[in-house]
């Protein structure tokens, strides 16, 4: 019996020590596969942070310097000059402006200006920012050319300005051939516009080109 087990004993040891040598294989593998992974996903994390962070496009956009503003404009279906509407929507530190205009020549029909200051309009610039208002890549040349676009919808135009000068603008409208190059949500951004010139909303109303179903 003796002698069995002492010619046993070696075999068992080998078996044992391939068992611990496997699982210490194993175990090294998924630690540095875990690890790698995790350190993967904070690079990531990382990365993604640095882009939100230092998009020029968000900073100059939540900047409330007095010669910074926002603007909407938007254009009714290209009909003839007498029944032609538009109307713009412009926010900056100093002001809120609500303009309406019929023709082609910019007629203005009626303007609302408020009073406005620098924390209202970072809340504003804010709530723009998380709707990805300057979210996109602008056309150029004739593919940012808005003559003609949409001529039977309604066209809808969103910039940034330093200076009373567009810094960047993005587009859309609601023609299924013209989605243009905003890609947020119109409607969102629309309401928070006009939101800013209370007890206005009629004024729009009236125009009848204020719904969107986008």
């Amino acid at each position: 019996m003796k002698e069995k087990i002492i010619r046993i004993a070696p075999i068992l040891l080998i078996i044992a020590i391939a068992i611990l040598s496997i699982i210490t294989v194993v175990t090294i593998v998924n630690a540095f596969m875990n690890g790698g992974n995790g350190s993967d996903q904070a690079q990531q994390a990382n990365n993604e942070t640095s882009k939100e962070d230092n998009s020029p496009s968000s900073k100059e956009l939540l900047s409330a310097d007095q010669n910074r503003s926002v603007k909407m404009v938007v254009r009714g279906p290209i009909v003839a000059q007498e029944n032609f509407r538009s109307y713009t929507v412009e926010v900056s530190p100093k002001f809120r402006k609500l303009t309406t205009y019929k023709g082609y020549l910019g007629e203005v029909i009626k303007e609302v200006k408020l009073d406005n200051n620098a924390e209202s309009y970072t809340q504003f610039v804010n709530a723009l920012n998380k709707a990805n208002m300057m979210k996109g890549t602008p056309f150029s040349g004739e593919a940012d050319d808005l003559a003609g676009v949409c001529a039977t919808g309604h066209l809808y135009d969103f910039s940034m300005l330093k200076d009373d000068k567009t810094e960047k603008h993005l587009w859309t409208s609601t023609c299924s051939g013209s989605k243009g190059s905003l890609i947020a949500n119109t409607r969102q951004l629309q309401n928070l516009f006009i939101a800013q010139v209370p007890g206005h909303e009629q004024i729009v109303r009236d125009l009848g080109i204020n719904e969107i179903k986008r």
